[in-house]
């Protein structure tokens, strides 16, 4: 192996990223108003009574280590099992 494959904390943070930033994040904090469900204490950004709310997988997230396991069986895989195409090769192998 001639190349260091991406550590597992570097996969989880971006993984981190995405959900961050995906429509399914923010329309749960639409939904809920930017309310906290448990406190009802609502987001604020007044200064000095700045107040956050997250979201939370109500069902957890107990898997990271399949998740991430299967992206780099998948997707970060060994360089072997990949090759570089143009876009349109690409393209015809989808």
């Amino acid at each position: 192996m001639d190349y260091k494959p991406t550590p597992r904390s570097r996969i989880k943070g971006m993984l981190r990223q995405i959900f961050l930033r995906s429509a399914e994040r923010g329309a749960a904090i639409k939904r809920d108003k930017y309310t906290c469900q448990k406190c009802g204490i609502k987001q604020t950004t007044k200064k000095g009574h700045e107040v956050k709310v997250e979201v939370h997988h109500k069902q957890g997230i107990n898997n990271w280590d399949a998740v991430i396991d299967l992206i780099r069986e998948k997707i970060l895989c060994d360089p072997e099992h990949m090759e570089t195409l143009c876009r349109d090769c690409h393209a015809m192998e989808k």
